[in-house]
C-alpha cells in the first residue's frame, strides 16, 4: 500500500540543513518523514515496497517553471543548430539535411546563435537559396524571437518589399528594400502560418519524446506554453492528455496563450482545470522581444544601436485589454518581459488590476531592471520567472548590447532574493539546455560558457536558494506551496534522486552529476 524511501541523504528543503533519514508515502503523497526505524515500526503493516537510495541523495522533485515542452521535443526531432560555431557549419548541416527530405518538404532547424560563432553575422536568404530553391526553409534563432528563411518561404508567406512590418515585429530588408529573410518577433508569424500543420501522431510523438527526456534529467514537472502553436487549444491539450498520465506521470502546467484564451473559456475550462498532470495555468502573452535580436523593450537605447529601444509587441491599449480580459475571469497572467520598459509597463498594469483570489501573476525573465523597478517589484504581488542559464549564455556579448553599467546591474538574482521578491527557476528550453542541474549551477556560479569568466559575483545564489528556485519557487508561482516543493507530510511524493550531494559538490561540476531516479506521484518514472 505504501513505499518507504531509505538508504541515502534526504533533503526536505525546509531549510538548508534540514535532512531526514526516511520518507513513507502512500497514494502519491508523503505520509510521514523521520527515522528508518521509527517509520518501519509505525507503518510495518502498510509498507509494501522499500526504495533503497543506495547512498544517493533525494530532493523534492525539480520543476522547470518556464520551458516549451513541445519546443524541446522539436529540438530533439528537428535539425539542431545550437552547438554549431560558424555560419558555414550551419549551411553545411542544411546541405546534408536537404538530401533526406521529400520534394518540396519544409526544412525546419532550431537554435542558431550568431553570438557564439567565430564570425558574428546573420545568414542571408541568398545563401539558403543556393542550397535549394525547391524546399522552403525556416531556421529559428536560439531565443525564438527571430528566424531566417529562404526565398521559397518568403514567397509562400507573401512577403515582398511592399509588405509592412506587423505590430511588434520587423521584416529586415537590404539597401534596395528587399527582404533579406531575417524576420524578428511578430514578423515570424507571417511565415509560421504557412508551415503545414503537424499530424496528431506527430504532436503526440513530440510530447512523448520531450517528456521522456525531461524525466531522464530529473524533472518531475514543467510550466509550458504550447496551446496556441500546434493547431489550437483543444487539439494540443488532447495530445498532451494522450501522453499524460496515460504513458507517463509528469506535472505539466500549461500556460494559455492569449490567442486561445477565448477558446479555453468557450470549452468551459478555467484556471486549474485540465487534470492533475495537464493543468491549465495563467494567460500568457509577450510584452517585448529579446536582447539577442535587440527587440527587448528598454527605457534607454541599446549601447550598440543608439536609435533603437526595442519593440513593444502590443500597444499600451492592447496590453491593458489583455489584462482586462484575464481579470474578467479572475485569471492570472504570465507576461514575457525582458527589458526594463516592458517590466515597468507590466508592473503598472498588475497594480491597476490586482487579483483578488490568491492566485499569482508572473513576469517571465525580468532581466533588465533598475533600482526604481526593484522598489516597485517589492511592492507588487508578482512572481519573477527567472532563467539562471541566461547569464551563462548572454555574457559577455550582452555588455555590448546594454553597456557595462546597465549589463552588470541586470540579471540580479541575489538582489531579488534578498529583497524578498518571489522567484521561480526555469530554463526556457529549447532556448537553453533543459537540464535543471545546469540552471542550478548557473545560479550559483554565474560563469559564462563563452569565456569562462564570472559575471556579477555579488549576484551569485547559495546552493540552497538555487535549488529552491526549482522546488519551492516553482510550487509557489502556481499556488501549490502547501503541497509541493518540499519533503513534508501532506506534500506530493515527487522526488529527484541524484548520485551526489549538491551541497557538498563543486558547483562548476554540478552538470556532471547523474540522475539516479525521477519519482512522480510516488511512482518511478525514470531510473538509471
Amino acid at each position: 500500500m505504501g513505499t518507504l524511501f531509505v538508504g541515502g541523504t534526504i533533503y526536505t528543503m525546509e531549510t538548508a540543513d534540514t535532512k531526514v533519514e526516511a520518507v513513507y508515502t502512500e497514494a502519491g503523497y508523503i505520509v510521514e518523514t523521520g527515522t528508518e526505524a521509527g517509520l518501519k515500526t509505525a507503518y510495518q503493516e502498510q509498507i509494501t515496497e522499500v526504495f533503497d537510495l543506495e547512498g544517493a541523495v533525494m530532493y523534492p522533485g525539480f520543476v522547470d517553471s518556464h520551458l516549451h515542452i513541445m519546443g524541446h521535443g522539436e529540438k530533439l526531432l528537428h535539425l539542431d543548430l545550437s552547438q554549431m560555431l560558424s555560419a558555414e557549419a550551419v549551411l553545411e548541416a542544411i546541405k546534408q539535411k536537404i538530401t533526406t527530405l521529400d520534394p518540396g518538404e519544409w526544412l525546419i532547424a532550431e537554435g542558431w546563435n550568431e553570438n557564439q560563432w567565430e564570425e558574428s553575422r546573420i545568414i542571408d536568404k541568398n545563401e539558403l537559396d543556393a542550397i535549394s530553391a525547391e524546399h522552403p526553409m525556416m531556421l529559428t534563432r536560439v531565443c525564438r524571437h527571430a528566424i531566417i528563411v529562404n526565398s521559397k518561404a518568403l514567397e509562400l508567406a507573401g512577403i515582398t518589399k511592399r509588405t509592412p512590418d506587423p505590430q511588434g515585429g520587423k521584416i529586415v530588408c537590404d539597401k534596395q528594400g528587399d527582404p533579406t529573410g531575417y524576420l524578428l518577433d511578430q514578423a515570424q508569424e507571417l511565415v509560421k502560418e504557412t508551415v503545414p500543420e503537424e499530424s496528431e501522431k506527430r504532436l503526440k510523438q513530440t510530447i512523448q519524446v520531450a517528456i521522456e527526456d525531461l524525466l531522464r534529467l530529473g524533472l518531475v514537472g514543467g510550466h509550458s506554453e504550447d496551446l496556441f502553436y500546434y493547431g489550437g487549444f483543444k487539439r494540443t491539450l488532447e495530445a498532451y492528455q494522450a501522453i499524460l498520465p496515460t504513458k507517463y506521470k509528469f506535472r505539466a502546467h500549461l500556460l494559455v496563450h492569449h490567442q486561445v484564451f477565448d477558446e479555453m473559456v468557450q470549452k468551459g475550462y478555467r484556471y486549474g482545470d485540465g487534470g492533475e498532470f495537464t493543468t491549465l495555468g495563467a494567460m500568457k502573452f509577450f510584452s517585448d522581444g529579446a536582447l539577442g535580436g535587440r527587440t527587448a523593450w528598454l527605457k534607454e537605447p541599446y549601447a550598440d544601436d543608439p536609435d533603437n529601444v526595442g519593440i513593444p509587441i502590443h500597444t499600451s491599449a492592447d496590453l491593458e485589454q489583455l489584462f482586462q480580459k484575464a481579470r474578467s475571469y479572475q485569471h492570472p497572467v504570465a507576461v514575457h518581459a525582458i527589458g526594463d520598459q516592458a517590466v515597468e509597463e507590466i508592473v503598472k498594469l498588475i497594480a491597476k488590476y490586482p487579483l483578488a483570489n490568491g492566485l499569482r501573476d508572473r513576469i517571465i525573465h525580468a532581466q533588465v531592471v533598475d533600482n526604481q523597478l526593484i522598489e516597485r517589484l517589492k511592492e507588487t504581488a508578482v512572481v519573477l520567472d527567472i532563467q539562471p542559464s541566461f547569464v551563462v549564455s548572454d555574457f559577455p556579448w550582452v555588455i555590448k548590447r546594454l553597456g557595462t553599467e546597465r549589463a552588470m546591474n541586470s540579471y540580479p538574482w541575489q538582489t531579488y532574493t534578498t529583497q524578498g521578491i518571489a522567484c521561480a527557476g526555469g530554463s526556457d528550453a529549447p532556448i537553453e539546455e533543459v537540464n535543471p542541474l545546469l540552471g542550478i549551477q548557473a545560479a550559483v556560479t554565474r560563469r559564462s560558457r563563452i569565456d569562462q569568466q564570472i559575471y556579477g559575483k555579488d549576484q551569485q545564489l547559495s546552493v540552497f536558494d538555487a535549488i529552491s528556485l526549482y522546488t519551492k519557487g516553482s510550487a509557489f508561482v502556481i499556488s501549490h506551496e502547501e503541497n509541493r516543493g518540499m519533503i513534508k507530510s501532506g506534500y506530493t511524493a515527487d522526488f529527484t534522486v541524484l548520485e551526489h550531494d549538491l551541497f557538498s559538490h563543486e558547483p562548476d561540476r554540478f552538470h556532471e552529476i547523474a540522475v539516479k531516479a525521477t519519482i512522480v506521484d510516488g511512482e518511478v518514472m525514470y531510473q538509471k
